[in-house]
């Protein structure tokens, strides 16, 4: 045991010197006498980021009450989006389970289509809340709701035609 320690004490150069003069007390000094530091009062900045959330969610909330939607005008108004809003999401559904590598590109077409008609209903949404004339706004939105909706049929008619091929004229030929 002896000779594994002498050995490990041989083979590996130890530091032997003794501190500089002073070293003790400048030690000890520091010891007696922590540094002080400047911490952030993170109670202060908890309160201050609070606030500042309660009064975005309150504009967020007053800037979302002034925007109308169809829904908004009437309640035959909410009936026709609700029946158009169920609808396309039925076709997208049935879209999207006969999704294969035959019909993506058709897809991916009537999406991007789907897609412009959505910024334009967008569009017609900010149009209304400032529009003196409604009604035409109303008969646009609708129109874009029907225009989705001819995109989509399209493309279950196109998908229908590729799974089957011999279909042509609602009929079916064998």
């Amino acid at each position: 045991m002896e000779d594994k320690l002498h050995h490990f004490f041989s083979e590996n150069d130890f530091d032997f010197q003794e501190p500089h003069f002073g070293h003790v007390e400048r030690f000890e000094r520091k010891l007696n006498h922590p540094k002080k530091t400047n911490k952030t009062s993170w109670k202060w900045l908890s309160v201050a980021a609070s606030v500042v959330l309660v009064i975005g969610f309150w504009l967020g909330s007053m800037h979302q009450k002034q925007q109308i939607e169809l829904a908004d005008v009437s309640p035959k108004m909410e009936e026709v989006q609700n029946y158009f809003a169920t609808t396309i999401q039925t076709s997208l559904k049935t879209i999207e389970s006969n999704r294969s590598l035959e019909t993506e590109t058709i897809i991916e077409e009537a999406l991007d289509a789907l897609e412009e008609l959505e910024e334009e209903y967008t569009f017609f949404i900010t149009e209304l809340n400032i529009a003196e004339n409604q009604t035409k706004v109303i008969n646009a939105m609708i129109k874009n709701y029907q225009q989705r909706l001819k995109v989509l049929e399209n493309v279950l008619q196109q998908i229908e035609h590729i799974k089957n091929p011999n279909f042509l004229n609602n009929e079916i030929y064998i």
